[in-house]
């Protein structure tokens, strides 16, 4: 009876270490070991950047001329004004436009180039002077008697961050100082609308994070057109020669690259990366039949068909997939002799001056006729020498469509220089800037919060520390993007906007946070049930008997008192 009592005891204390140990070691142990990491992140501030609260500070300097201003007015003129301009797109995103306007009379030196023959001179030689940084503008005041513009025009755009403004002829010097620059406020402000940013470039640059207003078809049209912002572009040059047996194509694509694309690219180098590449594809067809206009002895395509060229030709063109950089395609198609020349023509069947199209976020197409080269007794093939300074026109002008490099047309009395042989302007590198930084941060926001949503929503996504990493990166560009737009520092703001959508999406396309997303709760039953079931039952069933047998024991304990 005694022996019986002992191993009873034995058991139960058996028993009860078994479960302690389960308890105590094994449940946290399994709990800890099993349980979904996530590191910590940034939420609050997240959540302050969703409430995108965006001001642009832009500096304009006002050089007033000789014979503009008095002696007297000279001694009154103000050091700096500043105007804010808000505007609320919508519950979640606000615009503010701050312009800081300080003023001065010129210069010795300045008044010397102000002197030269013609505008474009004189916008030299103000640029060797002194050049203005990024993001800001020079205004110079001219009087009226002045012929650097022509007698319609008042003011002058140049190619570098420099303006003329000539003074109104009822604003001739005699008139209060305050009375003139009244006159000024609103033309200096469409010179910064031109050369700097406007409030529609900077709506389109909002176009993720926003709906743009179906009004605005321009807005819209101009934002699917560009490319969106990226930190590196391909841009392959594909030369079609449909009929190798008829024509021995020549064209000097390196040079011509050299000589009239990098230049351009080499400006562009702060808004992104480039790569340029180039190929020869032999028997590549458009596609699309053409037909025969007999009234131009031509043969023609409609611009209702040039929708249809670019699939079957795309096939032929390849990909590099090495790169996830967008790619920018520009065509030299050389037609085949059966169906040359052949012309372009527009919705009201005129023939297109440039024989060329392009295609919203793809690349454009120029054909490119060769029957002039041939002799009334032709031999085929026929050598052909392309003039690369004509292909090289067209497709620069694409390409700066493509990338969003356009000014709003210019207001009356306005005079715009050409872009020059860089084919970009100082000020349009400056535009582009403002809308890629605006972009770039409204972009980045946006993904940072819908990544910070997904990871709320759905629990069991790891965040392993190098995204909480990448998230802590991106907010933190982030907010000094948004810092240095309020400064004016173009260039910063730039970088750090680029920085931010470069690490915002590592965060979200990282694979490890697909790990556990398609794993639910009946799944985890499903793998733990066979695991843990054999080993708990007979535990549970050994701490029952134990719970009966001390009621057992306490009940017979109170009969004997009884």
């Amino acid at each position: 009876m005694a022996t019986t009592e002992v191993e009873r005891r034995r058991g139960h204390l058996a028993a009860l270490s078994i479960a302690a140990v389960v308890i105590i070691v094994g449940v946290p142990l399994w709990w800890r070991t099993t349980e979904t990491y996530r590191a910590w992140l940034p939420v609050s501030q997240i959540k302050e950047l969703s409430n995108l609260q965006l001001q642009l500070s832009a500096d304009v300097e006002v050089v007033f001329a000789r014979g503009t201003v008095t002696p007297e007015q000279q001694k009154k003129i103000p050091l700096m004004r500043t105007q804010d301009e808000e505007h609320a797109v919508d519950e979640d995103t606000a615009l503010r436009y701050r312009y800081e306007t300080k003023y001065r009379t010129a210069t010795i030196m300045e008044e010397d180039g102000l002197n030269q023959p013609t505008a474009a001179e004189a916008d030299l030689s103000l640029h060797t002077l002194s050049e203005s940084p990024c993001g800001s503008l020079v205004v110079y005041v001219i009087p009226e008697s002045s012929s650097l513009l022509p007698e319609d025009m008042d003011v002058y755009v140049g190619q570098r961050r420099t303006a003329l403004l000539r003074i109104g002829a009822q604003m001739r010097v005699g008139k209060t100082l305050d009375q003139l620059l009244a006159h000024l406020e609103p033309r200096i402000k469409q010179v910064l609308q031109v050369m700097s940013f406007s409030h529609t470039d900077i709506s389109a640059a909002l176009s993720d994070r926003v709906r743009l207003s179906p009004g605005n078809k321009e807005n819209i049209a101009d934002s699917m057109r560009t490319f969106k912002s990226s930190p590196g572009y391909e841009i392959t040059f594909s030369l079609l020669n449909p009929d190798p047996k008829s024509h021995r194509l020549h064209w000097d694509i390196e040079g011509a690259v050299h000589t009239y694309i990098q230049p351009m690219l080499t400006k562009l180098a702060p808004v992104a990366d480039f790569s340029i590449d180039s190929q020869t594809l032999y028997y590549a067809m458009l596609g699309v039949n053409p037909r025969f206009d007999s009234s131009l002895g031509a043969y023609t395509l409609h611009s209702d068909s040039l929708a249809h060229v670019i699939n079957p030709v795309e096939a032929r063109l390849g990909s590099n997939a090495a790169s996830s950089n967008p790619v920018l395609n520009f065509l030299l198609y050389v037609p085949d002799a059966q169906h040359s020349p052949l012309y372009i023509q527009d919705r009201k069947k005129r023939e297109v001056p440039s024989n060329a199209f392009h295609s919203p976020r793809w690349g454009g197409i120029m054909v490119y006729n060769v029957n002039s080269f041939y002799g009334p007794e032709v031999v085929f093939p026929v050598d052909v020498n392309i003039n690369m300074a004509k292909v090289m026109g067209v497709f620069l002008a694409q390409l700066r469509l493509l990338l969003g490099v356009q000014s709003s047309p210019a207001p009356s009395g306005f005079m715009v220089a050409p872009c020059g042989s860089n084919g970009l302007a100082d000020w349009e590198l400056d535009r582009l800037m403002w809308s890629r930084s605006v972009e770039n941060v409204a972009t980045a926001t946006t993904t940072i919060t819908s990544l910070a949503q997904l990871l709320d929503q759905i629990g069991n996504i790891v965040i392993n520390d190098n995204i909480a990493e990448q998230v802590s990166s991106a907010v933190t560009s982030l907010q000094l993007a948004v810092a240095e737009l309020e400064a004016g520092n173009l260039r910063f703001a730039l970088q750090y906007s680029k920085e931010a959508i470069l690490a915002s999406e590592r965060a979200f396309f990282d694979p490890s946070l697909l790990h556990l997303l398609y794993f639910p709760d009946d799944q985890k039953f499903a793998i733990y049930i066979p695991l843990f079931l054999p080993m708990c039952v007979p535990i549970l069933l050994s701490l029952l008997k134990i719970v009966s047998d001390a009621r057992q024991k306490r009940r017979e304990k109170q009969a004997k008192k009884d």
